[in-house]
């Protein structure tokens, strides 16, 4: 073969390896295409058909509007409602043998203003009668708490928590134009945890009531008080739950609005300006705000208003029954379909439960039409009953139900101060220290939230030079923990009563330190 032919050859050789190679590279290029298509949508296909077809997801609307836009401004609501929002403050007579003298007092205002940024206020000392005499009878007045609340009429009605002015002897209303009032205690109650006082004004700006069952979980709200003596305190959160069960008479309002002591008694407001909650309490393990507050829903905390306003007092339904809590081994092993309504454990003798035929075993599964899941919800709802109102009980007796006629009786008043005292446990008196203090009731611990401690019966002496008053829940005696009246008395024995002990105290919502100097 010539050379030339052989040239010939290999350039139709290569121009074929050429032609197969371009054919390759289309057919590769080509199926590049078509799996880049598949795997990686284009944009615009990406946005018409975001989800697979088949998928359990469903896609969105490609013109959704936003749902949440920016954080709400509450400057307007801080300006309308801010003048209707009150400081409160408490005092106690003291005689003057139990006062403090000057350089304990100095010490307790030192401490407020280093822990908490805010002075102590100044004890009124007793004021000079007509010809000089001392009014030693009324006692040195001593600041006792501090706490909020809000105008609910222009005439002066002002609405708290009760436990804000419980055991005070004389309540102060100041307004956010720095005017101070001393104001009445028309009622408080302790259940609910609802108190109204009156001060002497006219033309005050009062609060809109707002509707509860307006309110949804999710909603921006804010509170305005006096946390720990800073006044018009404004804090905002939103709504966390509604109709948060604890087990009291009453369903909270659950907010993570900021609340701390001083708080107490202010009002909740919604984004319209209105009022629909006091804020009451915290759920803590610090003492201080953790993210959940509870707010007594207006709409209840009126209720009970109008009835202080009317008589002073809350009346109750009652009809004698103590109650538990349905299991479902319960429910299972008598038949019954759910673990709902109120277990009757035991009927008391001569109340209406007993006239109505109510025995011990049954399940109480309606109150007057209204189904009852748990035991809070009967007493809830024969709470809010009027006494001598005749009303339905369902009852699930033996595989059946039955439905019983009750009049429903009024609940025991409060008893007196004289009953009380008769039914306190006997007192431990530690008289080198000035004190003598008894055990914590169970109501007392109900309400305290405490499981011991004792409290403070007398305070005389070096307790009073302290700071320590009646009615203080000692939690430890030279670190030690107490938990009774005899482990009181027993922790006293071995110390050195010469020295100075120090006791943890409870005060209202705050705890803290104090030490007692004997014999000086």
């Amino acid at each position: 073969m010539s050379s030339k032919q052989m040239s010939v050859t290999s350039t139709s050789s290569a121009s074929s390896v050429l032609r197969r190679t371009v054919v390759v590279g289309a057919v590769v290029s080509a199926v590049g295409l078509l799996l880049s298509s598949s795997l990686f949508p284009h944009a615009s296909q990406a946005q018409q058909s975001p989800v697979p077809v088949g998928s359990i997801a469903q896609p969105a609307p490609p013109n959704a509007p936003t749902l949440v836009k920016g954080l709400p401004d509450f400057t307007e609501l801080v300006e309308k409602v801010g003048p209707s929002v009150v400081s409160i403050r408490t005092t106690q007579r003291i005689s003057d043998d139990e006062g403090e003298d000057d350089e304990v007092d100095a010490q307790r205002r030192e401490f407020f203003k280093r822990f908490f940024g805010v002075p102590l206020p100044e004890p009124r000392r007793n004021v000079p009668h007509k010809g000089g005499e001392q009014g030693g009878a009324q006692g040195e007045e001593r600041p006792r708490g501090l706490g909020s609340g809000f105008i609910l009429s222009p005439d002066g009605f002002v609405m708290t928590n009760a436990h804000v002015v419980d055991g005070a002897d004389d309540v102060y209303v100041t307004l956010t134009d720095k005017r101070e009032f001393k104001a009445k205690v028309v009622g408080a109650d302790k259940r609910t945890d609802v108190a109204v006082l009156k001060i002497e004004a006219t033309k005050l700006p009062a609060v809109v009531v707002g509707d509860v069952n307006r309110l949804k979980v999710g909603e921006w709200v804010m509170a305005i008080g006096t946390p720990f003596g800073l006044e018009n305190t404004v804090t905002a959160g939103i709504v966390s739950a509604k109709a948060r069960d604890t087990g009291e008479e009453i369903r909270f309002i659950q907010t993570d609005v900021a609340v701390n002591p001083g708080n107490s008694g202010g009002p909740l407001i919604n984004m319209r300006g209105e009022v629909v909650g006091i804020n009451s309490q915290i759920l803590s393990r610090s003492g201080g705000f953790m993210g959940i507050s509870l707010s007594i829903p207006i709409d209840d905390a009126v209720k009970v208003a109008d009835q202080l306003r009317a008589g002073g007092k809350v009346t109750r339904g009652r009809i004698g029954v103590s109650i538990g809590q349905v299991t479902k081994d319960v429910a299972d092993s008598i038949g019954l379909a759910k673990a709902e309504g109120a277990l009757v454990q035991a009927v008391e003798p001569g109340t209406p439960a007993e006239k109505a035929g109510l025995e011990a075993g049954d399940i109480v599964t309606r109150f007057n039409g209204l189904p009852i899941e748990k035991p809070a919800d009967l007493s809830r709802q024969v709470a809010a009953t009027k006494p001598g109102t005749k009303a339905t009980l369902q009852v699930f007796r033996r595989g059946g139900y039955k439905d019983l006629s009750i009049t429903v009786g009024e609940m025991d008043a409060p008893k007196t101060k004289a009953e009380q005292e008769a039914a306190k446990p006997a007192k431990v008196a530690a008289s080198a220290l000035g004190l003598s203090v008894s055990d914590l009731t169970a109501e007392q611990k109900r309400e305290l939230k405490q499981n011991g401690g004792v409290v403070v019966e007398e305070a005389q002496g070096p307790a009073a030079r302290a700071g320590l008053r009646p009615g203080d829940v000692i939690l430890a005696v030279a670190n030690v923990q107490i938990t009774s009246a005899k482990e009181f008395e027993a922790v006293l024995a071995k110390i050195d009563k010469n020295r100075p002990v120090s006791v943890l105290v409870r005060r209202g919502d705050w705890a803290q330190y104090a030490v007692i100097r004997p014999g000086k």
